[in-house]
């Protein structure tokens, strides 16, 4: 029933656009005579000249690229499932999905696609086509079936280099420096959706550098309009000489199929991690040991900044490199060995791409003055020991009426000092300070970023609070200063800072 509605509506759009061609396409016209006697032209539909630029047809690119173009078939070990990466933005995940484990308890699978950087059989995939695959077989475009095996994966990035075994020799593409790509450029996907080897479709490039598109911080994606879908995972975008500007990684869908809003890792960013893959056989990147935030206009300004560039440090690891090299929590990184940090993604990209053991000058804005450290990098751990370290979101404090809090209406909040009971809920030391906020006023800035009961103020204007008494006095001082307030909160959004307008008394 759903396909003959489909058929039916299809129809109808047809007929339409066809009446709307008719009406405003330019078309040669000659004479013809309508019933009365009325004198029509001739329609003697004309050759349209492409725009500049543009191809006639695909067909020679397609045929050219398409051999080096593989479809990837896992199956994944027992009691695993079709991996997802955590922290897409609504609609993206569909795409992530492989066909779900068959009934009966056998192994699930999962389709994608891939393509050959060298004539000896090595592949570049997404990492999360691969993940957690027991076997991987390649269909190439001739039809045969190879097995292949893992060289390494990197899931930050969502890259994965693969090799076929026995070798042999193979048509294969490479890498351009997708710099170069301009929004409008053309853009052509050949990959493996729903299992349909070998699918070509072009479109434009439509935007450069999304950092909204997935959860990688060091990713600036190419927006795509070429339709894709799911089994285009980790096939090339080609620019129109056939190299590869980019690996297809995901798309924004509310229906699961393809709307025009795709997404590719740069070839650039791409390319490198493959290099390093083959070379080492993992990624390794910088790393200082600390959590940061980016900065946005009341941010800034609460801390007497002209701008909102560089990156908040939100908290420092214990015996990391930044302990070791003195910096502290509310630092403000400005600048890398001279160059100035833009905002918290630089600082993670520019940290990620410098080598292990490299020591690295920072500049730092702490309590309204500037100073340099320098720190030693080491080694990134793993995600998955990032997020074992990741200290939990409390659970949400009972407030009793019994304990009203003191209002603060330049805040619009009320506070109370902590008990004991919330220092072991917010896994504070015995004698640590901090004000418990009570109850928030829905129409108040505070309300507007998020700051909720039963959230914990830590510092207020720099420094640690025990008292509502102090809370007010820091409010006062910022008022003073013409610039909003600079707290610390933690609670069920985690430990962050938020600057706070005080100018109502």
């Amino acid at each position: 029933m759903i396909e003959r509605v489909s058929l039916k509506f299809l129809r109808r759009t047809l007929i339409a656009s066809g009446a709307t061609v008719a009406l405003f396409t330019g078309f040669a016209v000659g004479p013809v005579l309508l019933s009365g006697g009325a004198i029509a032209q001739e329609i003697n539909p004309t050759s349209v000249a492409p725009p500049s630029g543009a191809p006639m047809s695909f067909a020679d690119l397609i045929e050219r690229v398409r051999p080096a173009v593989v479809s990837i078939s896992v199956r994944q070990r027992p009691g695993a499932s079709a991996p997802t990466p955590e922290g897409l933005p609504p609609g993206f995940e569909e795409f992530f999905r492989g066909r779900p484990g068959q009934p009966g308890g056998a192994a699930p699978t999962s389709l994608g696609s891939g393509f050959f950087i060298d004539q000896n059989g090595t592949i570049v995939t997404n990492h999360h086509v691969i993940e957690g695959a027991e076997e991987i077989t390649i269909r190439t475009s001739d039809g045969r079936d190879i097995r292949a095996d893992i060289v390494g994966s990197d899931q930050a990035t969502d890259v994965a280099v693969l090799r076929v075994r026995g070798g042999g020799r193979f048509q294969y593409v490479t890498f351009d420096d997708a710099s170069h790509v301009r929004v409008g450029d053309w853009v052509v996907a050949v990959g493996n959706p729903f299992g349909l080897d070998g699918t070509a479709t072009a479109g434009i490039v439509s935007a450069i550098g999304r950092r909204d598109a997935g959860s990688s911080a060091y990713v600036d994606y190419l927006q795509i309009d070429a339709p894709i879908n799911r089994g285009n995972s980790g096939g090339p975008a080609f620019d129109l000489r056939g190299n590869v500007i980019g690996v297809n990684s995901a798309i924004f869908s509310p229906t699961g199929g393809s709307v025009g809003i795709g997404f590719a890792i740069p070839a650039n960013t791409a390319n490198q991690v493959v290099q390093q893959i083959l070379r080492d056989g993992r990624v390794t990147r910088g790393w200082i040991g600390v959590s940061i935030q980016g900065l946005d206009e009341d941010l800034a300004q609460s801390l007497g900044l002209d701008d909102a560039r560089g990156a908040l440090v939100g908290s420092v690891v214990a015996d990391g490199p930044a302990a070791a090299a003195g910096l502290h929590q509310g630092d403000v990184i400005l600048s890398l060995d001279g160059r100035r940090i833009e905002d918290n993604r630089d600082l993670t990209q520019r940290i990620g791409a410098a080598s292990v053991g490299q020591s690295v000058r920072l500049e730092v804005l702490r309590n309204g003055a500037r100073r340099t450290v320098t720190a030693r990098l080491r080694e990134r751990p793993s995600d998955e020991v990032l997020a074992a370290s990741d200290r939990p979101e409390p659970t949400t404090p009972q407030i009793a009426p019994s304990q009203p809090g003191v209002a603060q209406s330049s805040l619009g909040l009320s506070v109370r000092p902590l008990s004991q009971a919330d220092r072991t809920r917010f896994e504070l030391g015995a004698n640590a300070g901090g004000l418990l906020i009570t109850s928030v006023d829905a129409s108040s800035d505070a309300a507007t970023k998020f700051i909720q009961a039963g959230d914990v103020i830590l510092q207020a204007g720099g420094r640690a609070v025990r008292t509502p008494q102090e809370l007010a006095t820091a409010a006062d001082a910022a008022r003073t200063a013409g610039r909003p307030l600079l707290l610390q909160i933690d609670g069920r959004g985690g430990r962050r800072f938020v600057a706070v307008d005080v100018s109502a008394e």
